[in-house]
Formats: structure tokens, sequence, C-alpha cells
């Protein structure tokens, strides 16, 4: 039997966004619900339905029917309409862990997004350019949310 261990590192990285959305608190919350979730869909392509359990301990994953799928993470802290916190591997099938985070907060009509997303562990290339998917998510966020007001 052959064995092959490979050295590997421990890698971290952070991505912060900022939006600034024409819509009001409660509707920008809902449009983050609704796009993480059934309205999922990849950069540039087709859809990518997901399930987003709304409370504490509540999972989001991707349900690929018969008893498959991707587990993407926990609902770590949920604070309705400011804030939305999930932790686990997201989409890396690694030993490795995220933490996404969406607050929200709402002035003069306009509702900030700061958006992080935290990630630590065995996180090879392909798993480090994920900023234009997360950059992809929220301007579907904010046209849906603007849209919608």
């Amino acid at each position: 039997m052959a064995t092959n261990i490979q050295e590997q590192a421990v890698h971290t990285f952070e991505i912060i966004k900022q939006e600034e959305i024409a819509a009001p608190l409660a509707i920008v919350f809902e449009t983050i619900l609704e796009q993480m979730g059934p309205l999922n869909s990849v950069p540039n392509g087709g859809p990518m339905p997901m399930k987003l359990e709304a409370w504490p301990g509540g999972r989001w994953f991707r349900d690929l029917g018969n008893d498959t799928g991707h587990f993407w993470g926990t609902v770590q802290a949920i604070k309705p309409p400011s804030l939305l916190e999930i932790c686990g591997p997201l989409f890396m099938s690694t030993p490795a862990t995220s933490n996404i985070q969406y607050r929200l907060t709402e002035e003069k009509g306009l509702t900030r997004v700061r958006f992080v997303h935290r990630a630590m562990g065995w996180i090879g290339d392909a798993d480090r350019g994920v900023e234009a998917g997360w950059t992809d998510l929220i301007t579907r966020i904010r046209k849906a949310a603007e849209k919608r007001s």
C-alpha cells in the first residue's frame, strides 16, 4: 500500500464589502435570505438554489434531492432585520471553516450592509478566489431589494 504525505499550511483570508442599498432595512434583510436561499445562483451562471433555515442553529445547505447535497453552514446568530451570521465550511471540502456576517443599519432611507467573510484552514488556491462570487451576490441583493421598494 502506497502512502503519500504532503505538508500543508493553514491559510486565512478576510473579505470585507460595504454596500449602500436604497431600500428599507426589513426589505434588504428579507432579500438577503431569499438570495442566499431559493434564489441563489452561481456568478454569471444558472440557478443554484439553497435552503437557509433562518433561526439560530438553522442550516444553510444545497439540497440536491434523494438525500444528497452539500452542507455549507449553521446560523450562528440572527437578529432580524440587522444581523445574519453563519459559520461552517461553506463551499470548501477541506478541513477549513468560515464565518460570514451581514450587519445592516438604516440611515436616511438607505440601508448600509457590511459583509465580512473570514476563513481559516487548508484553503486551496481555488477556494481563495471567492471575492467575485460575494460581489455578485451582494449586487443581486442590492438590485432585488431596490426593485422591491
